[in-house]
C-alpha cells in the first residue's frame, strides 16, 4: 500500500453495558483497528446508578471525529450494536431530556399492577409480547412509566429511542427504530399480529415512537454522504455471522455471565411453561423470531470457583487444567434421572440454582474432584434449559461460543447428553460488532461475504 492509499473500512461502535468499543473492519471482515473505554456510572434523580449518557456520547463523537482525520483509513460506512432494554428520551432536536435509566431500576409495583390488570393480566401480556415479566428490563414499561410521569410532562419529550437507534441518531439527526430493538423483551411488540401491541396506542405512547425500518437500511450522516446504519440490538447482531454462514437449523449457546440458548429456527409461540422458565422470543434482523432461554450459569461458576479456590488454597487459574474424565458421564446420567424436573413442571427454581452451593466441600478429596462436580451440576441445569427449546424443535447441531466453549468438561458432557446432535465450540471475533457490519454489507462492501466467519471445533462424546 502506497503512502497515499487509504485502507477502506467500516466503523462499528459496539456499546455494551460495561465496555464501550470501536472497531474498524476491512472488506474481508477482519479487525484492523480497535479501541475501548469504560465509564463510571452516575446517579439518576432517585439516586439509582446508571449510564453517564453525556460522557458516552462525547466519547463516541470525539472517537469518530479522530478516526475521520486518520490518514490511514477511508471510512465507507458506520453502524452500531448496543445493549437492549434501554431507551433514551429526546426532544425535537434529538437532545436527551431525561437520564438513560438503568434497566435494573426497580419498577413501581402499583403502576405494574394497574397496567397488567388493565391489559388482561401478566400471563396474557407476557404471552402476546413473548417476554416474561421483567420490570424495567421490559423497556416498553420504562417508556410507559417515564412518559406518563407528571414530573416529565414539561420536559419536552418528542421521541423515545432504543439505545442502538439513539446512537445512530447522533450522527444522522434522524429518528427511526428497527425490529431487533423493538422485539427484544420490550412488551411493545405483539408477536401474534406482528405489530405494536394495542396498549401502546391506548396509552398514547405511539406518538413518541419513530417509524420502524429494516435493520439493513442506511441513512446518511448529517454533514456528508457517509452511509450510517440504524443500529442493532447486540444479541440479535451477534447471531448474524452464524445465520450467514450456516443455512441448516442450529442452536447457538452463547456462554458468559448469562448462558443464553438461541434457537433461530424455533418460531413456535411461547407456551405458559416456557414463560415460567424464563424463555422469551426476540426478533432477528430479518424480522423472524428467535426463541431464547437463559441461565445465570457463568455467574454461578465464578461465585463457586472463588469458594473452591479459598477452600483448597489453589490459584485462580487452577481450574483451567482440570481434565474431563469419562466417569463424569455416570454422575451426569444419575443427576438427570434423579434431580432434573420434567419440562412440564416449569421449574424456574431448578434453573435458579445448581445446588452446588449446598455441597459440603469437605466431601471432596481435592480441588479437581470438586470442580468436576461443579461442572456436572452446571451442565445438568444447561441440559434442562436447552431441552426447553429443543424438545419440540430439534436441531442437528449446537454451536457453543464464549467462555464455556473452551471448557472441555462442559463440552464433552454436553456431547454425551446430546448423542444425536453435533456439538461444536464456535469462535467469532467480536460477533455483535461483526453482525452490525454484515447487516449493511451492500451499502459499503463490493466483495463477497467470506465463508469462514465462524471457526468450529467438534466435540464427540467419550464413553
Amino acid at each position: 500500500m502506497s503512502a497515499v492509499e487509504k485502507l477502506p473500512v467500516i466503523a462499528i461502535f459496539d456499546i455494551g453495558k460495561t465496555n464501550k468499543k470501536l472497531f474498524l473492519w476491512n472488506k474481508s471482515y477482519q479487525i484492523v483497528w480497535e479501541k475501548s473505554q469504560n465509564f463510571s456510572e452516575i446517579p439518576d434523580e432517585d439516586g439509582f446508578m446508571g449510564e453517564d449518557l453525556a460522557a458516552v456520547q462525547s466519547w463516541v463523537l470525539s472517537s469518530f471525529d479522530e478516526l475521520r482525520r486518520d490518514k490511514r483509513f477511508e471510512i465507507l460506512a458506520l453502524n452500531f450494536s448496543g445493549y437492549g432494554a434501554s431507551v433514551v428520551f429526546v426532544d425535537e432536536q434529538g437532545k436527551p431530556v431525561l437520564p438513560l435509566y438503568n434497566y435494573l431500576k426497580p419498577f413501581p409495583t402499583d403502576l405494574a399492577s394497574q397496567f397488567y390488570q388493565k391489559y388482561g393480566g401478566e400471563s396474557e401480556v407476557a404471552r402476546a409480547t413473548a417476554s416474561p415479566i421483567l420490570g424495567s428490563l421490559n423497556s416498553g414499561m420504562m417508556a410507559y412509566w417515564m412518559a406518563k410521569a407528571p414530573k416529565n410532562q414539561e420536559k419536552g419529550i418528542r421521541w423515545i429511542l432504543h439505545w442502538p437507534n439513539y446512537l445512530s441518531s447522533i450522527f444522522t439527526h434522524q429518528f427511526y427504530t428497527e425490529l431487533t430493538s423493538v422485539g427484544c423483551h420490550t412488551h411493545l411488540w405483539d408477536f401474534d399480529h406482528q405489530r405494536y401491541h394495542d396498549w401502546v396506542s391506548q396509552e398514547g405512547l405511539m406518538e413518541f415512537l419513530p417509524a420502524t425500518v429494516k435493520a439493513n437500511q442506511t441513512f446518511t450522516i448529517a454533514q456528508g454522504d457517509l452511509p450510517v446504519g440504524v443500529g442493532l440490538h447486540d444479541s440479535s447482531s451477534a447471531l448474524i455471522p452464524y445465520l450467514m454462514q450456516f443455512k441448516e437449523p442450529f442452536l447457538l449457546l452463547s456462554t458468559g455471565t448469562w448462558c443464553i440458548s438461541m434457537h433461530p429456527f424455533n418460531a413456535q409461540p411461547l407456551t405458559p411453561v416456557e414463560l415460567k422458565n424464563d424463555v422469551l422470543s426476540f426478533l432477528q434482523f430479518n424480522g423472524k423470531p428467535v426463541k431464547a432461554a437463559r441461565l445465570f450459569a457463568g455467574n454461578e461458576h465464578e461465585i463457586q470457583l472463588k469458594r473452591l479456590q479459598a477452600h483448597f488454597g489453589v490459584d485462580k487459574k487452577a481450574h483451567i487444567n482440570v481434565p474431563y474424565a469419562s466417569q463424569l458421564n455416570e454422575k451426569l446420567t444419575y443427576q438427570i434421572q434423579h434431580r432434573m424436573p420434567s419440562i412440564q413442571e416449569a421449574s424456574a427454581v431448578f434453573l435458579a440454582n445448581s445446588g452446588f452451593d449446598q455441597r459440603n466441600l469437605a466431601d471432596f478429596a481435592n480441588f479437581e474432584e470438586a470442580y468436576q462436580q461443579l461442572m456436572v451440576d452446571l451442565v445438568v441445569q444447561q441440559i434442562y434449559s436447552l431441552r426447553l427449546l429443543l424438545d419440540t424443535s430439534p436441531v442437528d447441531r449446537i454451536l457453543v461460543d464464549g467462555g464455556f466453549s473452551k471448557n472441555e468438561i462442559y463440552m464433552y458432557l454436553l456431547a454425551f447428553a446430546f448423542p444425536n446432535v453435533a456439538i461444536y465450540g464456535a469462535e467469532v471475533a467480536q460477533a455483535s460488532s461483526l453482525g452490525a457490519a454484515l447487516a449493511i454489507h451492500s451499502s459499503w462492501n463490493d466483495q463477497e461475504i467470506p465463508s469462514n466467519l465462524v471457526s468450529l471445533k467438534r466435540y464427540e462424546a467419550c464413553v
